[in-house]
């Protein structure tokens, strides 16, 4: 079974808890703070490899997590740091985000890796927290939960050639007859349900051909299985055009994948190709070849790719092409998501969502909410002088907010006092 799309969930690690603790040694009464911090929790990625060529092990697997960062300890000892998750795909996996679309990453090259879940930052113990002002601070930071998103995997072979034309032309018999690939072969359309690959050698050279499965019209809008199928067709560098000598209108075959090609994606219908009459082997076949030339008014090549005739022509003119042809180059730039490492932004945005409801917004406070232990007085303490300090509470005060009023911060609900 060929399996080129899935939905998984991914969740990296949330991050451990900071230490409340204090020296306790013989002849040392009031021994200073000494929780350590948490440990960060582990991040999630996915890495390409190379002997992987289906996402059917996500058909089993669709949920992922990356482990947590281990709490603080007394005795300023830090939690360790969560592993990192790493989740193997294929060379040619499109990621995007299932909610908002976005492309994250276009993964073709072997050991590629995309950070896509950055695991939460630990919290920090008390030790901290010490200061000339606060000698015996009895609080401390909880660790941070680790991202969650639910991605959409795409397959897309990568392969330097691609067969295209109606079911039923012979491109798998080509295929068998040029590579080592045997798909299934049969006398009737549709026999090819999935993609198949091979590599072709040439002269001591090797390129890899793919055998698409056959388009008819309407594909490009999903009819039969063409949009599952037109995908893996965007990767080539090169088209070989297989047109039906059998066909009693050949030269309206041409134009009918073209068509649908083009209304898939003009990328794809921007790609060279190379025209191929098939089945010479038949005397109807060869009678249609010159007329078919004139009517197109291009080179189109003959073989039969049942008896080998022309074949080897063939494979000859692909590789000439394929040299003077550049690389594939990956779908779109990938972005660079934010590093662990980078400052996070301090802005933030107040809305008054109805009588006596806010919602603050912002990157650092909503972290910031998220890592106060609430059942300490310490800490509520100082998370309130966070807010005088950036603004926040000045902002709230300006939008009308009162005693007893409620105000959401990320997933906090906190009632205004």
């Amino acid at each position: 079974m060929f399996f080129d799309e899935a939905v998984i969930r991914v969740r990296a690690g949330r991050g451990g808890n900071g230490c409340v603790s204090f020296r306790r040694e013989k002849y040392v009464p009031f021994g200073g703070p000494n929780g350590g911090h948490g440990g960060a929790g582990g991040n999630v990625y996915l890495r390409v490899n190379p002997q992987l060529n289906t996402l059917l092990p996500f058909a089993h697997q669709r949920h992922f997590a990356a482990e947590n960062g281990q709490h603080g300890m007394g005795k300023g000892m830090h939690g360790r740091n969560g592993a990192d998750l790493y989740i193997e795909v294929p060379p040619g996996t499109t990621v995007r985000d299932a909610q908002t679309g976005e492309l994250l990453g276009d993964l073709t090259q072997p050991g590629q890796e995309l950070l896509v879940a950055r695991g939460g930052r630990g919290g920090r113990g008390n030790e901290a927290f010490k200061s000339p002002t606060r000698q015996a601070p009895r609080f401390a930071e909880k660790g941070a939960p680790g991202e969650e998103r639910t991605l959409r995997l795409e397959l897309r072979l990568i392969a330097d050639v691609g067969l295209v034309g109606k079911p039923n032309a012979g491109k798998s018999t080509l295929l068998s007859r040029v590579s080592a690939a045997r798909p299934k072969i049969a006398d009737y359309p549709f026999t090819t349900l999935t993609p198949n690959l091979g590599v072709v050698e040439v002269d001591g050279r090797t390129f890899v051909m793919a055998d698409i499965p056959g388009l008819i019209e309407g594909a490009h809008a999903g009819a039969g299985l063409g949009l599952q199928f037109l995908r893996h067709v965007e990767r080539t560098r090169l088209l070989v055009h297989l047109l039906d000598g059998a066909s009693p209108d050949p030269a309206g075959d041409y134009a009918a994948i073209n068509r649908e090609l083009a209304l898939y994606s003009a990328k794809l219908a921007s790609k060279p190709q190379i025209v191929v009459l098939n089945k010479l082997d038949l005397p109807e076949a060869r009678a249609r070849w010159a007329p078919l030339r004139r009517e197109l008014g291009e080179e189109v090549l003959g073989i039969s790719a049942a008896t080998g005739e022309g074949v080897s022509g063939l494979l000859r003119v692909i590789m000439e092409r394929l040299e003077e042809l550049p690389a594939e180059e990956p779908m779109e730039e990938m972005p660079i998501l934010r590093p662990l490492e980078a400052r996070e932004s301090t802005a933030f945005t107040v809305e008054k969502l109805g009588e006596g409801v806010f919602r603050v917004r912002g990157e650092e406070i909503e972290r910031l909410a998220l890592m106060t232990d609430w059942s300490n007085d310490e800490a509520i303490e100082r998370f309130e002088r966070i807010m005088l300090a950036r603004g926040i509470s000045a902002r709230l005060e300006e939008e009308g907010v009162r005693l007893g009023d409620t105000v959401y911060i990320g997933e906090i609900e906190l009632e205004w006092r």
